[in-house]
């Protein structure tokens, strides 16, 4: 990672950040300013930038007792993402929304940012084509265990937050952020924030679930109704695509992954079905009977 050290900036001072013998990142300015890097994880997280959104007043709408950074390295910690225990349905489900993902980013080189990284199945299926791909979360356990499962010498582990993104501007010639943008404290930020180190004409790629209106239940432990998967937004056509500023284009906006395809079972056939075949037969379902499970938004920046 030595050699990709004009890419990352000072989460905390935005300076930029030269690497030393001694495996920590250093900020230019000073050296006040130290991050870890260890066996191909830059460990970038913000001390100070996550209280900007816990002050905001989207997230105190939301409840200030939500700290979603130690949120998400207790999940991790408790949720093994690489051991694929999902149900068959959700296999499915999973298997053709990353396919989806996929043919969407169709034609992309360069260098790809997954936010939110989870299994890293973005890494597994890109690194091998020869494109760099940083798999970045919250958590420390995901990029850890994502440069363990897919130890290719062009994937790079980055723990960081979106709030406080410890990269360049235009860094990145791709971004995908697959069901990540439902959990966070202000969406229109997290969209903002990934636009800026997008390289212009580079393609973002946002997934979430679909009108998706989950169960609250009763935290035992600070007494607050709390939303199932953590699940703060719901979004349909309209309130995903209201995100984009008028610097981005949109390219597709699009819900798929009909429910009662999958309901009825049907993957135990249309599994054998190319992604391209299985895409024709999901639309002609939802024009049926709509129901779909996922909503895509892809845009590329402006020039």
């Amino acid at each position: 990672m030595q050699q990709l050290e004009h890419l990352f900036i000072s989460p905390d001072t935005n300076e930029p950040l030269s690497y030393h013998p001694n495996g920590k990142l250093l900020s230019d300015a000073s050296q006040n300013w130290q991050y870890p890097l260890r066996d191909g994880v830059a460990y970038l997280l913000s001390a100070t930038a996550h209280m900007k959104v816990l002050n905001s007043p989207l997230h105190q709408k939301l409840g200030t007792s939500f700290h979603y950074i130690d949120h998400y390295q207790k999940d991790a910690e408790y949720f093994d993402y690489f051991a694929g225990f999902e149900s068959a349905t959700a296999r499915h489900d999973n298997a053709r929304l990353r396919q989806a993902i996929i043919a969407e980013a169709k034609g992309v080189k360069g260098r790809i940012l997954d936010v939110g990284c989870g299994s890293a199945w973005v890494a597994q299926h890109f690194c091998p084509l020869g494109i760099e791909v940083f798999s970045m979360d919250v958590s420390t356990v995901n990029p850890e265990r994502a440069r363990q499962q897919y130890p290719f010498p062009n994937h790079y582990g980055v723990i960081a937050e979106v709030y406080a993104l410890p990269f360049v501007d235009q860094a990145f010639d791709c971004i995908i952020a697959a069901e990540v943008i439902e959990h966070v404290p202000d969406p229109a930020l997290f969209v903002q924030h990934l636009l800026r180190i997008l390289k212009p004409g580079g393609k973002l790629i946002i997934t979430t679930p679909y009108r998706d209106q989950p169960a609250y239940y009763l935290c035992v432990h600070c007494n607050r109704p709390t939303p199932q998967h953590a699940h703060l937004h719901v979004f349909d056509e309209k309130t995903l695509a209201d995100l984009l500023p008028s610097s981005a284009q949109r390219l597709r906006l699009e819900a798929f992954s009909n429910f009662y395809l999958l309901k009825l079972r049907t993957y135990v056939l249309t599994r054998f079905l190319p992604f391209s075949g299985w895409r024709i037969l999901d639309r002609l379902a939802n024009r049926i009977k709509r129901k779909p499970l996922r909503l895509l938004m892809s845009a590329r920046k402006g020039i």
